[in-house]
């Protein structure tokens, strides 16, 4: 018995994600970019890093084939553009608020952080392609992350580690 799609859909939006923005340059120089919350680290040897897009997006074929792309972890008050990079139809540069950064590829400044990656592998995930890449640089600023849940955007609670793991045992 496979499970209802919409019960599939609900049980998933329980669960909180990191909001980012995926970006890369194809062989034209044309930018792309898209958003996702199904972004993940991977493995530490080697460092990977997996980002999913959908199949039917405008956007895949430019990252299926591109060498190298960059993921800009959105930072709490950066839900417009998260929005904005989800919007289809738009050109989602025009805000004008990249500027090339990692492996010269369109970064957002005031993310909290970005990962510039190689492409190491391209899987089939059903509906989706899943983006490996080989972290090849990164920068980490002092912006809290963006969060996703419950379909809505939501703010990164800031703990003391300490504390928490204290509270924890």
């Amino acid at each position: 018995m496979t499970i209802d799609v919409e019960e599939f859909t609900s049980a998933m939006s329980r669960v909180p994600g990191p909001v980012t923005v995926a970006t890369t340059i194809d062989r034209s120089g044309r930018r792309w970019g898209f958003t996702a919350s199904s972004f993940i680290s991977l493995s530490l040897h080697p460092p990977l890093v997996l980002i999913c897009l959908d199949k039917q997006a405008s956007t895949h074929a430019a990252f299926a084939s591109a060498r190298h792309f960059l993921i800009n972890i959105l930072a709490q008050e950066q839900s417009g553009v998260a929005v904005r990079f989800a919007t289809s139809g738009i050109d989602r540069f025009a805000a004008g608020d990249t500027e090339p950064a990692e492996l010269g590829l369109p970064g957002i400044s005031e993310a909290a952080a970005r990962v510039a990656c190689s492409m190491h592998q391209l899987l089939d995930g059903g509906d989706h392609s899943i983006l490996v890449g080989l972290v090849e640089e990164a920068h980490v600023s002092d912006q809290a992350p963006l969060v996703y849940c419950d379909r809505v955007f939501g703010r990164h609670t800031e703990l003391n580690a300490p504390e928490a793991m204290a509270e924890a045992r």
